[in-house]
């Protein structure tokens, strides 16, 4: 279990699910100096498609496939399918089966390193990045003392 107190104050990573897939939308944020410190691409899940290009649905639902909106606590590693990967806590009511359904941040060699102007591959709603920038998404998690917050949003 994560305690209150144990997130870290200094950095957080956002998500801003308005931006299309295909450019830069996930941002690592310092928060003391409100600067962006690196941004990369991330795969919203299969089931948040609409069908209208650039519009998205959110659901909490197990096998529902959708990205679900919300703080996350990002946890501890493990290595699974896709390689190293960060369990994440859900916070809120929109994401709190996270853990049920197994949304974890992880790299896909399918993401592209750069941006570009067409949509990315899919994921079954995690958070999924390329593997160079996951590289350094790494580095700034494992230094962390506290538990890094992730928020998606829309």
């Amino acid at each position: 279990m994560i305690a209150s107190g144990a997130y870290n104050s200094k950095i957080a990573f956002f998500i801003d699910m308005r931006i299309k897939s295909g450019k830069n939308r996930f941002f690592v944020y310092d928060l003391e100096n409100s600067t962006i410190l690196d941004e990369g691409l991330v795969a919203n899940g299969s089931g948040s498609e609409t069908g209208i290009k650039g519009e998205l649905k959110f659901s909490n639902e197990p096998n529902s496939k959708c990205t679900s909106l919300g703080r996350y606590a990002i946890g501890k590693s493990y290595r699974g399918i896709f390689g190293k990967a960060y369990v994440l806590k859900g916070l809120d009511q929109t994401n709190n089966n996270a853990i049920k359904r197994m949304i974890v941040l992880h790299s896909y060699s399918a993401v592209p390193e750069n941006e570009q102007d067409y949509y990315i591959a899919l994921s079954h709603g995690c958070p999924m990045v390329s593997e160079v920038f996951f590289k350094r998404l790494e580095k700034i998690i494992d230094n962390s003392k506290s538990n890094i917050i992730l928020n998606i949003y829309y």
